[in-house]
């Protein structure tokens, strides 16, 4: 038999264990590696050649938000279903829209994780019963301008989703700019370009709209 080779992305120790636990005894899945980060995902993708991530959604200093575009532009065939304990709408729809094929809370069922791996390694959508049908309809409605943040029509780049997060995360410049291998001048540039963006005027905003967002965990 053929096995479904998969990723585990969980920034908590015990959670990775208690599903690789769980998925092995399916005789069609492999757990082939497990990542604490969404950097370090990125860095297993290629060793392991996965074809499901089951990737946590709020993680410290790359979320899975970030990871799951990163990973759909360099691994395409590559399905993500997230994972998370927040059935937020907005949050939600970041998932799907950076290229996650599902979305799952994490209290779900032992069975209906099974039954979503299947499905989204199948090219199937897959979403939790507790994202409501109205809620469904708003994320994928492509003409639909977020509503919750009074800010419709604010696109971040990549690069401004990974500052936004450091900073939110309070990391000092020099740090991120060490961590991107860019210069604190481009880092102060992206910080500003986002407040602007976001028309917010403080760190203490950013960091609401991060944790709001999916972007930064509330620890």
């Amino acid at each position: 038999m053929k096995k479904i080779k998969i990723l585990l992305v969980d920034d908590h120790e015990l959670m990775r264990g208690g599903l690789q636990n769980l998925l092995e005894k399916e005789d069609d899945f492999k757990v082939v590696a497990d990542a604490s980060s969404g950097r370090q995902a990125l860095l297993l993708l290629n060793e392991h050649s996965p074809q499901v991530v089951v990737m946590d959604v709020t993680m410290p200093d790359m979320s899975g938000i970030t990871a799951t575009i990163r990973i759909k532009s360099q691994f395409p065939e590559v399905r993500v279903l997230g994972l998370s304990m927040h059935p937020a709408g907005n949050i939600v729809g970041e998932m799907l829209k950076a290229g996650a094929t599902g979305y799952l809370t994490k209290n779900c069922a032992a069975a209906e994780l099974v039954k979503a791996i299947r499905l989204v390694n199948r090219g199937h959508l897959y979403l939790s019963p507790e994202i409501s049908r109205d809620m469904v309809q708003d994320i994928l409605d492509l003409g639909d301008q977020k509503k919750s943040n009074g800010k419709s029509g604010v696109t971040l780049s990549l690069r401004e989703r990974e500052v936004l997060q450091l900073v939110a995360e309070g990391k000092p410049s020099k740090a991120i700019a060490s961590e991107l291998f860019i210069s604190e001048k481009t880092v102060g540039a992206h910080r500003q370009n986002i407040m602007e963006k976001l028309r917010l005027r403080s760190v203490a905003e950013l960091t609401k709209y991060a944790i709001r967002e999916g972007l930064t965990p509330l620890e």
